[in-house]
């Protein structure tokens, strides 16, 4: 069928497939016209397997408005554009993952407000489908975007140091930023050294009696699982 394909030197090539198993190939040849014909069973165990999803996590504090004034509604909708804008052209995209309002109690200032952003940037899967962008590339386009965001914060803090207003209603607190590398496997899939000893970094489809219901990294085990690729217990 269309997952199979035999390349002219006799290769058996696999793709577009998650059914991982065992698999038998049959074979009849001869060597000459004159011999009988001769067979040969071969049986592959296969497994499926993708490659991870890797993004950064990043996290940042402001100085925010009352917690329920909708200047805080529309300051967070135009971080996330100016930062979507900001990697746009290495293929990345950056996706708000929540933010919240705190009441935070300052040592000598009392109570103020402060909103807590979490977001991630990633390769953009469209670019992935289009232009099969390797691991590599994903790799190096991120660490630019990184590079940049971090600039984007610690310009705000030169920016604010530099000028004699007082401080606007809503600005970044200096010293939040935290970033963090992330990878993970999609759901059904999951790493294991130990079984895949040659691809220890391979998101590897989980086997009967295994599962992975999330982005986690590992399969975790469920012996009432009997299929592979398995999404839930």
């Amino acid at each position: 069928n269309s997952s199979v394909q035999i390349s002219p030197t006799g290769t058996l090539v696999l793709r577009h497939f998650n059914l991982s198993g065992v698999y038998t190939c049959s074979i009849v040849y001869k060597l000459t016209a004159m011999q009988p014909d001769k067979n040969l069973v071969i049986k592959y165990l296969i497994y499926a397997y993708s490659d991870p999803k890797n993004y950064y996590e990043f996290t940042a504090r402001y100085h925010a408005a009352p917690c329920n004034s909708s200047h805080n509604t529309s300051f967070e909708k135009a971080l996330l554009q100016i930062l979507r804008k900001l990697v746009a052209e290495l293929s990345c995209e950056v996706t708000l993952i929540k933010s919240e309002c705190h009441h935070v109690k300052m040592q000598r200032g009392g109570l103020q407000n402060e909103i807590f952003f979490t977001f991630s940037v990633a390769s953009s899967d469209k670019h992935n489908r289009l232009h099969q962008q390797s691991a590599c590339d994903a790799s190096h386009g991120l660490n630019k975007a990184k590079h940049l965001i971090e600039t984007f914060f610690n310009q705000q803090v030169e920016v604010r140091r530099k000028s004699s207003e007082s401080l606007p209603e809503i600005y970044y607190i200096e010293g939040t930023l935290q970033m963090v590398w992330v990878n993970h496997c999609y759901p059904g899939y999951g790493r294991n050294a130990r079984v895949h000893p040659n691809c220890p970094e391979c998101c590897v489809v989980c086997s009967p009696g295994s599962y992975n219901p999330s982005n986690g990294i590992h399969c975790l085990r469920c012996d009432s699982s009997l299929i592979y690729g398995a999404t839930k217990c």
